[in-house]
């Protein structure tokens, strides 16, 4: 088992090297130029050279790379092109409002969609089966910003129960009351996303699951469904629910950038869409990196909890 995880973990570090090679080289070749964010009308070539100078823009791609990985290794992911502060400061700010945000609603999504899961599969083709697959199918076809502007009209606009955007109100002293009121609607909208993906799949699951000889001779045996369904089948239906939480695991520190530039919450989803708009290449590859070594983590995390939910599998081979 150590030998195994050992084996995996060293996987990671060509993974992400080739991560790094083809995201640089992608982020260095898409149109556009940071310097043009410095340029003023009275600037001269020269000016506008020495800026480029200045942030090592005018050098070869491959010494731009080489000069970028010796510094990440170092534990030095760069400096913003645009914001003019050091990239780690400025993740570790926004961290964690994307840890609590996402965390939340995803762990609001596993909880609710299992039991409505497995009552929608064991009531296959009955009322409660078409309601939550309606309601499933309405989830995953609505666009979340859509989602979310409709939650502003509603509960903001029109009730003014909720604040529409940010983390806290201005003026008003911190507290988590406030953070939690403005947490809400972003939580929902993201939440309801989630929760219509991972009811799908567990309700598919619980179908098959239920039609298995397992199922048939624990009936003959003249247990009842119910101890069936949460005692045995549960365990096996955790099993898309541990591939999708690895698949999700990387949007807990990256955050959803949808969601987050609704709402104006000030996350690393909010802070990707800033530098990619911006151009800001140090910026874009630790979101990048970052990213990708969380998804990576996610689904080794995904392998470790498959034994532990059915410990005939040998994920870790």
């Amino acid at each position: 088992m150590n030998n195994v995880l050992v084996r995996r973990l060293a996987q990671l570090v060509p993974m992400l090297f080739f991560i790094s090679l083809v995201s640089f080289l992608l982020v260095k070749l898409a149109p556009g130029d940071p310097v043009q964010a410095y340029i003023t009308p009275r600037m001269s070539p020269e000016d506008i050279e020495r800026i480029r100078h200045s942030l090592g823009l005018d050098k070869p791609m491959f010494m731009q790379y080489l000069l970028w990985l010796k510094n990440v290794l170092q534990g030095d992911l760069g400096y913003s092109l645009i914001y003019h502060r050091p990239v780690l400061t400025m993740i570790a700010e926004r961290i964690p409002a994307t840890l609590g945000l996402m965390g939340a609603s995803l762990v609001l999504a596993i909880v609710l969609a299992i039991p409505l899961g497995l009552l929608a599969g064991a009531f296959k083709h009955r009322w409660l089966d078409h309601f939550l697959n309606m309601f499933a199918y309405i989830g995953i076809s609505v666009p979340i910003f859509w989602f979310g502007i409709l939650l502003i009209t509603v509960f903001s606009v029109q009730l003014n129960w909720l604040p529409s955007m940010g983390m806290r109100t201005i003026g008003v002293d911190d507290s988590w009351l406030d953070v939690f009121r403005h947490g809400i609607l972003p939580c929902i909208a993201l939440t309801f996303y989630n929760l219509s993906n991972y009811v799908r799949y567990i309700r598919s699951n619980t179908i098959t699951q239920l039609s298995a000889d397992y199922v048939q001779t624990q009936l003959a045996y003249g247990a009842t469904r119910r101890s069936i369904l949460f005692r045995h089948v549960l365990k096996n239906v955790l099993l898309p629910v541990i591939t999708l939480f690895g698949l999700s695991f990387g949007e807990l520190v990256v955050g959803a950038y949808v969601t987050e530039s609704v709402f104006s919450w000030p996350g690393m989803g909010l802070l990707g869409i800033q530098s990619i708009t911006s151009l800001d290449y140090p910026l874009i590859m630790a979101m990048i990196m970052l990213s990708s070594t969380m998804l990576i983590v996610g689904n080794l995390l995904a392998d470790l909890l498959y034994r532990v939910a059915d410990p005939r599998i040998k994920a870790l081979r």
